[in-house]
This record gives structure tokens, sequence and C-alpha cells, in this order.
């Protein structure tokens, strides 16, 4: 199966070419965006050469689940999964789109990410383990690599466009990047909210949801009578943009094998397809080999399945 790294689709404007997702206008209805799940990958902020095929799918429809699931904390952009009832216009485009499509609530996009860490690894760790802080928040002495952290830590990071690097930041500075800082301790709050909802489920079927990355929007029309309110947008607690841990393998102190994008991380973090080498400031993306690309895939299906509570079916 090959796999879906671009899309044209006629009849609709393309706005805008994400890491992993094309973004369209709709002529019928302008106050809806058309959300395209390509099996583009990308690592590090670098979009890699060729995808993972029909990642897209998966990544959809596992952020349908959380979507639904996590509905009572706030509420989210997603219009319609089905193909078949959005618009002419999308409708016959249904063999490339079914399965990888959401139509969605226009929002204002906040430029920022908000990432929230229930245990110490990767990037935090190392900043921890140089300072004792994680985005210059001060943490307790004596904590080690995969440690759960004493609560939940809301540390977020600036929203680059693509081919720039977000920037990770101290929570003082997220108001300076919303449209009004009155909705920071909102947006930290919600984040948190839904992390511990998240992470309560994934511990019932046996994983760790050591951290995960949200982005929200804020959504002001005439079905809000022109008060904005807080949207869940963009995917939602996927192996793209969380760490999930097999909760019967944790240990303290142990670097942990996520069943998440870490592996291909870790691939590229040794050099793999001689990622890393250029001497650019600006890093290109490189050929992920079959047999990453089909371990990657493995561990994507893994979480699917134990998230969901069913088996994953390409459409």
């Amino acid at each position: 199966m090959e796999a879906l790294t671009t899309t044209e689709l006629a009849g609709l404007k393309l706005v805008t070419r994400g890491k992993v997702r094309d973004i369209y206008e709709l002529p019928e209805q302008p106050d809806c965006l058309l959300f395209v799940a390509t099996d583009r990958v990308s690592a590090f902020d670098v979009i890699m050469k060729n995808g993972i095929p029909s990642k897209g799918q998966l990544l959809t429809q596992l952020s349908q689940f959380w979507f639904d699931f996590l509905e009572d904390v706030v509420p989210n952009h997603v219009v319609t999964g089905d193909v078949s009832k959005m618009p002419a216009s999308v409708r016959k485009h249904e063999d490339i789109l079914r399965g990888r499509t959401l139509l969605v609530k226009k929002a204002k996009v906040l430029k920022c990410e908000a990432i929230v860490r229930g245990y110490l690894t990767g990037s935090a760790f190392s900043e921890y383990e140089k300072h004792g802080t994680v985005h210059g928040i001060k943490l307790p002495p004596g904590l080690q690599e995969s440690s759960k952290l004493p609560k939940p830590l809301f540390t977020p990071s600036t929203k680059a466009d693509v081919g720039e690097k977000d920037e990770n930041i101290h929570p003082d500075r997220l108001p300076s990047l919303l449209p009004d800082p009155s909705w920071a301790p909102v947006l930290t709050q919600t984040a948190i909210d839904l992390y511990g909802k998240a992470a309560e489920h994934a511990l019932k079927v046996g994983l760790i949801l050591a951290d995960t990355k949200f982005e929200f929007g804020l959504l002001s029309n005439s079905e809000t009578a022109g008060k904005p309110i807080l949207l869940l947008i963009d995917e939602a607690l996927t192996p793209d943009s969380s760490r999930f841990w097999p909760a019967a393998e944790w240990s303290e102190g142990k670097r942990m094998t996520g069943i998440d994008k870490q592996y291909l991380r870790e691939w590229l973090k040794s050099g793999g397809g001689g990622f890393g080498d250029s001497q650019s400031s600006q890093q290109e993306g490189v050929q992920i080999p079959g047999d990453i690309v089909d371990a990657t895939w493995e561990r994507y299906l893994e979480a699917f399945r134990k998230i969901t509570g069913r088996d994953f079916t390409a459409k």
C-alpha cells in the first residue's frame, strides 16, 4: 500500500499544509474547514521524505475516539468524520478522503502548544539533569528518568510555522501568545483536566500517558452568541502527539520505549538515514527504510487497539 503524502482536491481551496494535515476551505460552508490527515510523518519538526501508509486514517479515527471521550471536559471543533455527510465538493473525493478527514468548525487557532507532562522524560529530563527545571519550572531534587512528577505539569511551547522550530517556554509567557491574556489560566486548567481524564483511561487499558500535546482555538459566531468559547482542535492524544508507555514495563530510572513515534525519533537520533549530518541550520527529512516504517506502524496499531478496544481497519 502506498502512503498518501500529499493531496490535491479539485474544487477545494488549500489553506495550508501542516506537518501532517492538509487543510481546505469549502465553498458551501465558509464557517468550516476540511482537515485531511495525510500519511506524512515528522520528527523534531522536520517532515520525512516518505510516509507511513494508513497513518492518517489511524490518527483521524483515534482522535475521533478521544474527541468524543473528552467532550465533557471541553467542546471540540469536529462537525463530522463521515464523508457521506459532508458537502458535495468533498463527497466527490470520497475514495481519497474516507477515514482520514474531519469537517470542523473554523476557529481562531491559539499560537501555542499546550503540553502536559505526567512523567519526566525526553527533553524535559535533559533540562532537569542540567538545571533542575522543566521549561524553567523548578522541580524537587532527586527525580530520575521516567519519574512520575508530583502532579501533572503544564509546559507550553510556541507553535511554529512548518519548517520552523517550536520553542519551549515558561508558563508565565503564555499570556503574551494569546489574543486575550485572560485565556491563559482557562487554557492551562483545561489542558491539565484533559490530561487527567485521558491518563486515567490509558492506565485502565495498561498504558501510561507520559506526556501529550493539545492545541486549542477560540470559536466566536452566532452559535456562541458572539462570546468566544475554547475548543479542542487539530488532533488529540495520538502516537504522533503523545508518549504512551506499557504500564507493566515502567520503572523509575529506566528509559522507556513507548508505543508511539519515539521509536522513529530514536532511530533518527542515532543518525538513521543520515539525519543530523546536514551542516545547514535547516535540517532536511530523510528516507525512512521499510523496516523502520513497519516497526513504527506496529506501535501505532498497538496504541490504537489498546486505547479504543477495537481493531483498526483502513477504509
